[in-house]
């Protein structure tokens, strides 16, 4: 049901998931170190050989029942939790892991035609250990998860799997109890304009965000808005 590649350097998981020939129903490629490695909008994704969490799972099952990057990021939340249900785990939309109010993981999904079938490849990083990180930037390296980080890849695939098999349809109510600013005022950043003094109200089914501002309800997809003031 699974295959797994795991390299000790490569240039991103999710480009050698756009490479690969799927053989199975799902695909999971860990790295040691990505020397291209990328979040959302082609920023660059920090991984250096510190034991930290570079992974991909790519499918070309229909993965549409729910928007993927909210999803997985519920998933990252419970499989963290299951390891030590002491951890107070935020999500920011649309696809950062927080704790303590600072970023320690991000997802990064990406749709891939691949001989006439959609590939959906889901790009997973989690901060076990930063040597160095920008003040936004946290880890995990005071919670014991250097020597079970396997066990945390273990538990993101099985999830994965399973979630994708039973399809939730609550997942929405979950997502809004673990997010880290619904009815909180954040900041929009727009290639256009900045928005200030908006509030995040809610998600739609679609797991788009809902903004009040002093331009009254907006909703606005994945990729138009960059939200700023949580961290």
């Amino acid at each position: 049901m699974v295959d797994i590649d795991i390299f000790d350097e490569i240039d991103s998981t999710n480009d050698e998931a756009k490479r690969i020939n799927l053989k199975n129903d799902f695909h999971l490629i860990v790295a040691e170190k990505q020397t291209k490695g990328r979040g959302r909008q082609g920023k660059k994704w920090s991984s250096p050989p510190l034991g930290n969490i570079y992974m991909t799972i790519c499918t070309e099952k229909d993965v549409s029942f729910a928007p993927i990057s909210l999803l997985t990021g519920l998933i990252c939340k419970n499989a963290l939790t299951k390891l030590d249900n002491s951890l107070d785990i935020k999500l920011k939309w649309p696809n950062d892991i927080l704790f303590k109010n600072k970023k320690i993981g991000g997802i990064l999904v990406e749709k891939e035609l691949f001989n006439s079938k959609i590939k959906t490849i889901v790009g997973i990083g989690i901060n076990i250990k930063l040597d160095k990180k920008e003040s936004w930037w946290g880890d995990l390296s005071k919670y014991g998860f250097q020597n079970r980080r396997n066990e945390l890849i273990g538990e993101i695939i099985n999830k994965f799997i399973n979630t994708s098999i039973k399809k939730p349809i609550h997942w929405a109510n979950e997502w809004r109890d673990s997010c880290a600013h619904i009815n909180k005022a954040i900041e929009i950043h727009r290639e256009d304009k900045t928005i200030q003094n908006a509030i995040f109200k809610d998600i739609d089914k679609k797991g788009n965000a809902i903004i009040e501002s002093n331009n009254g309800v907006e909703i606005f997809k994945s990729g138009e808005i960059n939200i700023k003031g949580i961290y």
